[in-house]
């Protein structure tokens, strides 16, 4: 079975990502066409970039590149839990994306986008540029959560609702489709 990484992407206290990924975790098993696992960049923990020779080389110094680029490594797809910041992405994923590349190559990434009127969608809109570079497949399809403060509480968590739900279907579909395709580009 294809592997996803739902990513929460988020790092500051008081960040409502983990409810929104355990929501999306939760319809990518029910979904049953993909192996999730959550990663959170939390607990990641990647300090600054700090690897003295460019990703593409693989010459990693650092045990926690090591250790990241094999969690991405044996991932398929990705599903990236995104608030935004400043009309961006957070800073704690353009490092995470930053630190590696071919770990990254030909594998489809999806957005679950929150925030407030937008919903997000200018982070994921900065985001696609970079993972475009990395070679990655960024899918029009996502889940866009505006006025997420209004959606999410300490007790219940996110508990999503039918359009939040039928948009995640649709998301699961396609990454399938090309995490299938794209798999023969990295053999």
């Amino acid at each position: 079975m294809l592997r996803l990484h739902v990513v929460v992407t988020s790092t500051r206290p008081g960040r409502v990502g983990p409810h929104i990924a355990r929501w999306f975790l939760e319809r990518a098993t029910q979904h049953g066409k993909l192996d999730p696992e959550l990663v959170d960049l939390k607990e990641v923990n990647l300090p600054a970039l700090d690897e003295p020779k460019h990703p593409r080389f693989k010459q990693y110094q650092h045990e926690h590149t090591r250790k990241w680029a094999a969690k991405v490594a044996e991932a398929d797809a990705f599903v990236f839990v995104t608030p935004e910041y400043n009309y961006s992405g957070p800073p704690a994923l353009l490092n995470a994306l930053d630190y590696l590349y071919d770990e990254w190559t030909y594998k489809p990434v999806g957005f679950v986008s929150y925030g407030s009127v937008s919903g997000g969608v200018r982070s994921v809109q900065m985001t696609k540029l970079t993972v475009t570079a990395l070679k990655m497949m960024p899918l029009p399809e996502g889940v866009v959560i505006p006025w997420v403060s209004k959606l999410v509480d300490e007790q219940r968590g996110f508990q999503g609702g039918e359009v939040f739900d039928k948009a995640a279907g649709v998301l699961l579909d396609e990454l399938t489709r090309w995490a299938g395709a794209l798999k023969t580009l990295r053999t």
